[in-house]
């Protein structure tokens, strides 16, 4: 009887201890010492070694003597300065203004030229812009407005910007929310987005100072670890989750990527440890995969280069964004594979685990995606909430909520459990 008020009494706190670690972890990944977890000052590789580490302290098995899967692709950064001044002003990067990924880099002093994005499409028009600034145009900036158009326009202008980009320097006034992205080769002059409210109609000079470093083949690795079986099995079940983010745009703003996807790398862990202390009858697989911001790179060199048969995957579950779930989950392929997706269902109605769960078709938004062209059945899984950050730098650890955190691990476990039946 005191053995069993014991463990009743300490099941709480346990719960309590792994919630923190979690925590701990997730603010971890999120802090100025991972860069973003990019490719600046090595963030990404800092951030894989970490996972690694991690694996191995809880007690995941790694393959054939390591964790890492090494690939290599070309990307554009911005280690240094980082500064843009509108008639010397000098405005906030991320808020006032971001540099586009693929942007060429360089120190200039630039004559503002103010066109609509309604020029742009016009060929008569932004030619006629041309040959009026043709003395001046080496030194000069078109700052196109594309603030006022429907949706439709404002995309086909931003599609002109990017062809008007090879020709001069571009800024794009934008009330946009800032997204950012990564670089995978570079443009002949700078363009940025800048903030209606930061460009006044009065702009005399654009003076800009961005250091910019193209990285031709930059090394990335995957984090890989398994948890065998309970009892002799060639089935396995695949967690996979993006740990890397943007990285920095310049050596003092980083994008934390909390929610995108630190959160998601937390679930691994949390799952790695469930497991370790119940095996599954099923092999259990966690990858964490870096290159996915850059264009899902590193699922795809695991997919062209697997380290187990992809044929006895049973399922893949890829987990991204799970530091909210107020709203709960959305399963992309959920409208692929019925029968999987209504058995979340089942166990969630059983449960109360989540407030919902909507289902999606094909995407290839995350790292699921090239599972499922090799014909491996394969969910993505992220939360739906309150934190609507993404790609920008407020995607930090003290906005996550990790409200539906323990309930998505839970029914992820259950699902796991019951995979084949």
């Amino acid at each position: 009887m005191t053995k069993l008020f014991f463990l009743i009494c300490l099941a709480p706190f346990c719960l309590i201890c792994q919630n923190d670690a979690t925590k701990n972890f997730t603010k971890k990944l999120c802090s100025p010492e991972f860069h973003g977890r990019g490719y600046v000052n090595n963030g990404d590789i800092i951030a894989a070694d970490f996972i690694a580490e991690t694996f191995e302290g809880i007690g995941v098995s790694n393959i054939n003597g390591s964790y890492f899967q090494e690939f290599y692709f070309p990307v554009n950064t911005f280690p240094g300065k980082m500064l843009v001044k509108i008639n010397n002003k000098e405005l906030r990067p991320g808020i006032d203004y971001i540099v586009g990924a693929s942007s060429t880099g360089g120190e200039y002093h630039l004559k503002p030229v103010f066109i609509d994005g309604s020029d742009l499409l016009s060929k008569n028009k932004i030619q006629t812009i041309f040959n009026n600034n043709q003395e001046t145009i080496g030194n000069s900036v078109f700052v196109v407005n594309n603030t006022k158009y429907s949706a439709d326009s404002t995309k086909k202008i931003k599609r002109l910007i990017k062809d008007l980009n090879q020709l001069v320097a571009v800024a794009e006034i934008t009330n946009e929310k800032f997204i950012w992205s990564v670089g995978r080769k570079t443009t002949r002059f700078p363009i940025l987005k800048v903030k209606e409210s930061a460009i006044p109609k009065n702009t005399q000079t654009i003076d800009l100072k961005i250091d910019q470093k193209f990285i031709p083949n930059h090394m990335a690795k995957n984090v890989i670890g398994y948890i065998p079986s309970k009892r002799k099995n060639s089935k396995s079940i695949v967690f996979s989750a993006h740990y890397d983010h943007l990285g920095r745009m310049g050596s003092e703003t980083y994008f934390p990527g909390a929610n995108d996807n630190a959160s998601g790398t937390a679930m691994l862990v949390h799952l790695a440890k469930y497991f370790i202390k119940n095996p599954s009858k099923y092999n259990i697989y966690f990858m964490a995969f870096a290159g996915e911001e850059a264009g899902l790179i590193g699922s795809h060199f695991m997919a062209e280069n697997p380290v187990l048969e992809l044929e006895k995957i049973a399922f893949v579950l890829n987990l991204d964004i799970m530091g909210s779930g107020e709203e709960g989950i959305t399963v992309v392929n959920g409208r692929v594979h019925k029968k999987a997706y209504n058995k979340l269902l089942r166990l969630n109605k059983k449960q109360q685990y989540l407030s919902s769960i909507k289902a999606r078709g094909e995407a290839a938004n995350s790292d699921h995606y090239w599972f499922s062209q090799k014909g491996v059945p394969a969910f993505f899984i992220y939360t739906r909430g309150n934190n609507k950050h993404y790609h920008d730098i407020f995607d930090t650890y003290e906005e996550l909520t990790f409200d539906s955190f323990e309930p998505i691990s839970n029914l992820l476990i259950k699902f796991t459990k019951t995979c084949l039946k």
